[in-house]
């Protein structure tokens, strides 16, 4: 029986209420973790009076007296620069694992691979993942949401309005935004709902869902240029340099739930002002063996134990930072009281206003009363060494809990450390320091490939174009539709960049030339190892000579693809094309391709060059 209109607005309205009070209580159950990061963006940007008050605010701390030093020296700031910039190194790229040895498997493998080297430009997923970072490195958790975006804006061409074509959409979610049903879940996997709640200016919702809500004032907190929106209904007394207020936005709040026995498809609502914008199933099979979850990666800094949130090096450092300035202003007080000094005088002996106002200036005639003890300068002694060797231990404690030691972050070699080895240990050390966060960002670049190629599963359904530049400056054209996607079993196709660094293989490459490992039996090298060894060290196709190199390479691989097709020239490098093909026979590509008859058309091929070449 269908509802009438009366019932279906109650329905809504019964959504709407519980959605906005599921919403409000995962808030407060959420609040000291945001509180925790709210004090963190205040550290990093340099506001480090504050703290989190027993009234569950961030306050400012005052000065108790006017002549108290309340500076700050950030040692935050450059910690969380240097960490990020080694971890933006962090950038593997995704390649796809055939589902079995097939001549099908593979090639849809490879065009995979293709596609995901495509939707890695076009989503700009390196500028996420180093905005992600920034986050989680701050607040300890960021998020990457993908979806499909069903293109609802169109653009004009040639006078003409063509709707945008439907594609993958990647954004990255600061954790103000995401509201777990439990914060000691271990992970997304183990919440049974998730609520992402973002602010939108009214204008957007009703251009996306054709619904008119009314505006409000909203406060967005900002780190790195990054906004995010913190929780409604709480004030906040720190300097607006952490926070804004946008107006006439509306919370949207978008509500997954996972499949269960009465929603064996999940359930998605969506929720904006006190209208119901979305109600049914959860849209995208993103899961394992197309399994319908929510549409989040999560990222952390450091795991915790029990706890949903992970861990900011942030809030680890922040006591020090606090001791730190505490030591810094002392000893400069000291140092003022030793530069200014304190004059004693006796009881109406001077005029004390005159001293307060213009102080015992160069060349002043100090007039006291007669017959009266005469001012003196208080001796205030020395500035006690105690103050420099806290100072120096409160630097040592930086190192200790950052992880980020004086040799990562000034770029300055120790005075002590002369040799190559002690310097290789110090920065593998650093390394390891970060090595749980460089592969919590490896797992969430893995997941969001394998959501990538899970969405065009889904949703590709007509054939699509791409255009990918290659390694040889060749732009590449292929046509793919849902069905060319055969697996997404997706592994990385380079090791650690912080392990395996451009300059540790160059190092490497050296080191093997000068082994003579690289040559061949009468101790040259030939014209591709030659063309490799310049690509690997940086300089690519650096001379004429090896652009020509690069170009039989590349053409004795066109041959291998297309061997019926394939004639040889009497312009060819025959030892060039000869080792090529050889490569592909060895590797069984030959094989995988056509077979065993594709096998024999290559060694006959081969059979002519060599022919060529004893007749040259």
């Amino acid at each position: 029986m269908k509802k009438n209109s009366s019932d279906r607005q109650l329905f809504s309205d019964e959504i709407v209420s519980d959605v906005k009070k599921d919403f409000e209580e995962r808030q407060k159950q959420r609040r000291p973790y945001e509180l925790q990061w709210q004090l963190n963006i205040n550290f990093v940007m340099g506001n480090q009076y504050c703290t989190v008050s027993g009234r569950g605010e961030i306050e400012q701390q005052d000065k108790n007296f006017f002549w108290q030093e309340k500076q700050v020296y950030n040692h935050i700031a450059p910690i969380v620069e240097t960490r990020v910039a080694r971890l933006s190194q962090v950038r593997p790229r995704p390649v796809v694992r055939p589902f079995s040895s097939e001549d099908k498997d593979v090639n849809s493998a490879k065009l995979s691979t293709k596609i995901l080297d495509y939707a890695t430009e076009k989503l700009s997923v390196d500028e996420a993942v180093q905005s992600a970072t920034m986050w989680s490195e701050v607040c300890g958790t960021a998020f990457y949401k993908i979806v499909w975006d069903n293109g609802n804006c169109s653009f004009r061409y040639n006078g003409k309005d063509y709707p945008a074509m439907s594609d993958v959409k990647l954004a990255v979610c600061p954790p103000f935004e995401i509201y777990p049903d439990s914060n000691v879940c271990g992970g997304l996997d183990d919440c049974v709902s998730v609520i992402h709640a973002k602010a939108y200016p009214t204008r957007w919702v009703k251009d996306v869902w054709g619904a008119d809500v009314a505006g409000e004032d909203v406060r967005v907190f900002s780190t790195g240029g990054v906004t995010a929106v913190g929780g409604l209904g709480y004030s906040c007394s720190i300097p607006s340099v952490t926070q804004e207020t946008k107006s006439n936005h509306v919370m949207v709040i978008e509500r997954y739930t996972r499949p269960d026995a009465d929603n064996p498809y999940g359930k998605l609502e969506i929720v904006a002002g006190d209208k119901l914008l979305y109600y049914g199933e959860l849209p995208y099979r993103i899961g394992t063996d197309g399994q319908r979850t929510f549409p989040f990666v999560r990222q952390v800094a450091y795991m915790q134990a029990g706890c949903f949130w992970g861990a900011s090096v942030v809030e680890r450092v922040i006591p020090v930072q606090r001791a730190y300035n505490a030591v810094k202003n002392r000893k400069h007080e000291f140092l003022n009281r030793l530069s200014m000094g304190i004059l004693t005088v006796e009881d109406g002996s001077v005029d004390t206003e005159n001293l307060e106002e213009e102080g015992l200036s160069p060349g002043k005639i100090l007039v006291y009363r007669q017959g009266a003890n005469r001012p003196s300068i208080m001796d205030n002694g020395n500035v006690p060494l105690d103050f420099t060797y806290e100072e120096d231990r409160l630097l040592n404690e930086f190192v200790e809990i950052s992880g980020v030691s004086e040799f990562a972050r000034n770029t300055v070699t120790p005075t002590n450390v002369t040799s190559g080895v002690a310097l290789q240990l110090l920065s593998e050390q650093d390394e390891m320091r970060i090595s749980s966060t460089v592969e919590s960002i490896r797992s969430a670049i893995k997941q969001i490939a394998r959501c990538i190629l899970r969405l065009y599963k889904q949703f590709a359904t007509t054939k699509r174009l791409i255009k990918i530049q290659s390694g040889n400056g060749d732009v590449e054209v292929y046509y793919f539709r849902n069905s060319d996607i055969a697996s997404d079993d997706i592994v990385f196709g380079t090791d650690n960049q912080l392990t395996n660094s451009l300059t540790a293989r160059k190092s490497m490459v050296m080191d093997l030339l000068n082994a003579g490992i690289l040559h061949d039996r009468d101790g040259k090298l030939s014209e591709s190892t030659k063309a490799k060894i310049l690509t690997m060290l940086g300089f690519g196709n650096w001379e004429s000579a090896q652009d020509l190199t690069s170009l039989h390479i590349r053409r004795a691989a066109q041959e291998n693809l297309d061997i019926a097709k394939s004639t040889v020239l009497p312009v060819d490098d025959h030892a060039l094309h000869i080792e090529e093909h050889t490569r592909f026979i060895i590797s069984g590509e030959a094989e995988k391709t056509g077979g065993e008859q594709y096998r024999d058309l290559i060694l006959q091929h081969i059979a002519l060059h060599r022919s060529s070449q004893e007749t040259v």
